[in-house]
């Protein structure tokens, strides 16, 4: 059974109403002032001798009635003639309020009209009001602001939907692959059987990855922390290090650390996971032999972290790009190191506690990402 929309009158018929109304309150306030200054005017007339009669209208009027013939004479006329002024006014008063009140709501009609035929795959029209720049105007701007935030916010939904089938495509087609080559050998030994174990553990373990990454990133992005409670960063850094120094060392990379005293307001794990992100993308995206500085501080009532690393040369106009999802700089999409998750799920954390994040290109190569927090 479907449901009942109620509908009152539009809002260019309560405004013609509304003016309608005023119109005729302040005409038949006119009209009242009008009929008791006539009257009183008229009734004052010079006294004449009692027992003589005027005629009035054609009537014969005892002069001490005179004064008050006139009046009522004077106010039937005004009431006659004021009468059809009335109702002339408050009719012209209706017309031109219907005119006027339907002029000033088109552009409301543009914006309605515009918003029914929007949908997701026609995000792209706008009102692009024309005409001068009152409250309407300002409203079709906003309302066209609003598209372009939406429209973003669609593509890059699409952008992450499509990169998220991919890269959830590709270890699953490596899992398959493997199944069928090797159950279709009917001589496939056990050491075939295990190679087939260790590929499909692989692309399982990345599967699993990349899963938890974006489940952590649907978890922190747009949504206000559960936890709040003073975090030494120091620390993190110290645990975060202690994660990637195998692959650092094996590479030959210098890590050199200046960990001054930097407490931070936040959630201990989503700040681990931020220094644990910085940490695997300054050793995943450097190059051998290169180096890594991790600094911490406090300044001003802010706890920043920054982590500076070689690597290789990245245009200003890349870096904004490389805090999208599924995004690798120097890598391809499709490339096994890493999910593309790292920096976005930094980003998100980092506004998760209200703080604010800036990436800065070095110019010989590589990345320098500052982290600022609320200080404890």
């Amino acid at each position: 059974m479907g449901s009942l929309t109620r509908r009152g009158p539009g809002l260019r018929i309560r405004l013609t109403l509304l003016a309608t109304l005023l119109v005729a309150l302040v005409a038949g306030i006119l009209l009242w002032l009008g009929w008791v200054l006539v009257g009183n005017v008229v009734a004052a007339v010079p006294r004449l001798p009692d027992g003589t009669s005027v005629r009035v209208d054609g009537v014969d009027v005892p002069a001490e009635m005179l004064g008050a013939a006139l009046r009522d004479s004077a106010r039937r006329q005004v009431l006659a003639i004021g009468g059809f002024a009335f109702v002339a006014v408050v009719a012209a008063g209706a017309l031109l309020a219907w005119l006027v009140t339907g002029r000033m709501l088109r552009p409301l009609h543009e914006v309605t009209e515009t918003a029914r035929r929007l949908s997701a795959e026609s995000m792209d029209e706008r009102i692009e009001l024309n005409g001068p720049r009152d409250e309407v105007a300002r409203l079709a701007d906003t309302f066209d602001a609003m598209l372009d935030r939406l429209q973003a916010a669609f593509d890059s939904q699409r952008r992450f939907v499509a990169n998220a089938s991919h890269e959830l495509r590709t270890p699953l087609s490596v899992i398959r692959t493997e199944l069928d080559v090797t159950l279709s050998d009917p001589h496939a030994d056990e050491a075939e059987l295990r190679r087939m174990a260790d590929v499909v553990r692989e692309a399982t373990a990345r599967a699993e990855r990349l899963v938890e990454a974006l489940l952590l990133l649907a978890r922190t992005e747009g949504v206000e922390l559960a936890v709040r409670e003073p975090v030494d960063l120091t620390e993190v850094v110290s645990r975060a290090l202690r994660s990637v120094e195998d692959e650092a060392r094996r590479r030959g990379m210098r890590v050199q650390t200046c960990a001054e005293p930097a407490f931070a307001v936040g959630d201990p794990a989503l700040l681990e996971r931020v220094a644990g992100n910085l940490l695997e993308n300054a050793v995943r995206h450097n190059v051998d032999g290169g180096w890594i500085e991790v600094t911490t501080g406090a300044d001003q009532g802010w706890t920043c972290l920054r982590v500076s690393s070689s690597g290789h040369p990245i245009h200003e106009a890349e870096v904004e790009a490389l805090f999208e999802p599924f995004r690798r700089s120097g890598l391809e999409r499709t490339a096994r190191n890493g999910t593309g998750l790292g920096l976005s799920i930094v980003q998100a954390a980092t506004k998760a506690h209200h703080g604010h994040l800036r990436a800065t290109p070095i110019p010989t190569g590589g990345l320098t990402i500052a982290v600022q927090l609320p200080a404890a």
